[in-house]
């Protein structure tokens, strides 16, 4: 038995449509914090906010949200309402 083949060409100047696409900036923020307010920590928290400032606007596909900070609040003395840890 013959076996009947469909041969389908291709079309020119089809463009493809995730060329057409572009690509959508993501929104980047960072969290800096320290745990003191001790000196060696208020210059590790300005590091951060350095280090992550440039490396945010230095890329090209992320869109520059801010920087979130708390310096010098310490998590262990901190009290938080409806906690369940104890």
């Amino acid at each position: 038995m013959a076996r009947n083949i469909t041969v389908i060409p291709a079309r020119a100047n089809r463009s493809n449509l995730a060329e057409q696409i572009q690509p959508q900036k993501k929104r980047m923020a960072a969290y800096c914090r320290v745990s003191t307010e001790q000196l060696e920590q208020l210059s590790s928290y300005e590091a951060q906010v350095a280090y992550y400032t440039t490396y945010i606007t230095n890329h090209s596909d992320y869109e520059f949200g801010g920087i979130y900070a708390d310096e010098g609040i310490s998590g262990t003395n901190t009290k938080r309402e409806n906690s369940s840890i104890k």
